[in-house]
């Protein structure tokens, strides 16, 4: 799917988000990426094959204090 001259990570790969924006909806909060992928603003994902990644955003603030 992805046509950059260097190719961009595949949905399988687990770098997978590095890949390029090709239309997103800053309203709605997802990213379509040029491998398939779609991203969501709360870090969850839904590949080109139907599978679910689920949030993985940090769940705690690490040095701050509390």
């Amino acid at each position: 799917m992805c046509q950059h001259k260097t190719p961009c990570p595949t949905a399988e790969a687990s770098d997978r988000e590095a890949a390029k924006t090709v239309a997103r909806d800053d309203v709605l909060g997802w990213a379509l990426l040029c491998n398939g992928v779609l991203t969501f603003d709360d870090t969850g994902e839904l590949l080109p094959d139907g599978q679910i990644i689920a949030p993985h955003r940090p769940t705690a603030l690490t040095g701050a204090a509390a």
